[in-house]
């Protein structure tokens, strides 16, 4: 009697185990976070319909068209891997641009979010009112719609250009340089340019980062061993902004890799032997001149792959901060 009593509460604690682990499963489901957090689906529906139509496919049309041949007048025709073979082994341009895109991906990337991270940091230490106009001074740069017309001025190749009167006028030059007309000055110019406008949304999303920061945590900080700024701002500031940090990381990968309105404006498209050409110029190239639409996607692709990776990396870079 007793072992037949043992035997049904051991079949009872089975079955109530089996039971919990239903329950817990049914509710780790899709469909029940659906049915229980309906009303929050519904407003994010509308939001969740436009990224997936004007994001997410065409992404995925622009993948399947690498692999065809489309001019826009006829219906693509499928060719392999012919766009890739001959963006990778016949394409000369391509791996100009590719080189100078990793370049500028390379200097001005890590720099500028540096230089946006240490800003705000610096800035976050004054009074509001001080801080609203430091952070409008540092902003306004990336959102002037004429910055384009005053460098143009600034490296013009004259002897009236601001940069070539002011290195003569100083005994540095004794003739103007071309500044975007030689080959090898191209680059290095665009990439001050670039650093110049690269305090944009990444430096806002700092800014607000630094802000919801507790600083109770500071006080903690100090009573476990912390003993000055920089500590605090490993161990306590960073961990606790790492959204913002990952937001202005993906802001600055694809501020830094899609390169191309700073080149044609002042480099012009095509650059001096394509000094300053980037893949988006060469894709500009493709898709708006030449109209070859298969080709243009493929070159796309392979940059929207180069982000891609790029953001995995960083992402595992920022999960070891404050480590």
């Amino acid at each position: 009697m007793l072992e037949h009593n043992n035997l049904s509460r051991e079949h009872e604690d089975d079955k109530s185990m089996y039971t919990a682990r239903e329950i817990a499963k049914r509710h780790g489901s899709l469909s029940y976070r659906i049915k229980k957090n309906k009303a929050c689906y519904v407003m994010m529906a509308p939001y969740f319909i436009l990224f997936f139509l004007f994001t997410v496919l065409p992404v995925l049309i622009s993948i399947g068209l690498s692999f065809t041949y489309f001019n826009m007048l006829e219906w693509p025709t499928f060719n392999g891997w012919g766009n890739y073979i001959k963006l990778f082994l016949e394409d000369d341009i391509f791996m100009i641009s590719l080189k100078n895109t990793l370049i500028f991906a390379v200097v001005t990337g890590p720099i500028s979010y540096i230089l946006c991270l240490l800003f705000a940091w610096i800035i976050n230490e004054f009074s509001p009112k001080i801080r609203t106009f430091l952070t409008l001074i540092f902003y306004a740069p990336s959102i002037c719609g004429n910055a384009y017309m005053v460098w143009s001025l600034i490296l013009s190749s004259d002897r009236y250009g601001y940069l070539n009167g002011m290195l003569i006028k100083l005994g540095f030059l004794d003739e103007q340089k071309l500044w975007m007309q030689d080959a090898s000055l191209i680059l290095p110019c665009l990439i001050v340019v670039q650093l110049w406008l690269s305090l944009g949304t990444g430096f806002l999303s700092f800014i607000a980062g630094l802000q919801t920061v507790d600083r109770s945590l500071y006080e903690a900080g100090a009573l476990d061993g912390i003993k000055n700024r920089w500590q605090e701002l490993w161990y306590i500031t960073l961990p606790t902004m790492k959204p913002q940090l990952m937001f202005g990381a993906v802001m600055q990968i694809t501020q830094s890799f899609a390169v191309a309105d700073i080149s044609i404006q002042l480099a012009g498209n095509p650059s001096v032997n394509y000094a300053g050409a980037t893949v988006v110029t060469h894709l500009l190239d493709y898709g708006s001149t030449r109209f070859d639409m298969g080709y243009a996607s493929s070159i796309a692709t392979v940059l929207f792959l180069l982000m891609v990776g790029t953001n995995k990396l960083v992402q595992r870079l920022l999960r070891r901060v404050g480590e």
